[in-house]
């Protein structure tokens, strides 16, 4: 589980698979087109579903005040990072990307969700092909106080 502010349990889920993973993509290209983004950005989006057997897109629930619907959202975040902890734990390759600009509410209908339903991530899972390679990562920005 994910800590949720007030139990207020914000996350959706739609496990995409299959032809619907196609579907999927031409969802978001189609908005694309209807935005006169660039004919190569459209086709690569187009297609980039099909590259996972499994696209999962994570939406969060809007709440009674813009607080909690913020509240909402940090708790659905928490929720994604526990599904890629999950995934990597059990070996699979897992990608977060977020919904192309202006999507939101087409796939959001596209998974079934409520009309107010904010889309958080759309996870690519599946099997790794190879094994990336680590990177140096930035120290932590840490402030104390006393």
């Amino acid at each position: 589980w994910a800590p949720n502010h007030k139990l207020t349990w914000p996350w959706v889920f739609c496990e995409v698979r299959g032809a619907a993973r196609k579907q999927l993509g031409d969802t978001c290209a189609d908005v694309m087109v209807a935005q006169n983004e660039p004919s190569p950005r459209v086709q690569k989006t187009r297609g980039k579903f099909e590259r996972a057997p499994v696209v999962l897109v994570v939406g969060s629930e809007s709440g009674d005040t813009d607080l909690r619907t913020a509240e909402n959202r940090d708790a659905v975040s928490a929720a994604v990072q526990n599904i890629l902890l999950g995934a990597t734990a059990l070996g699979l390759a897992s990608f977060w990307s977020s919904c192309p600009t202006g999507a939101n509410d087409s796939v959001a209908r596209f998974c079934g969700f409520a009309g107010d339903t904010t889309i958080v991530a759309m996870i690519y899972l599946g099997w790794p092909t190879d094994v990336p390679k680590g990177f140096e990562r930035p120290a932590p920005r840490i402030t104390q106080r006393t």
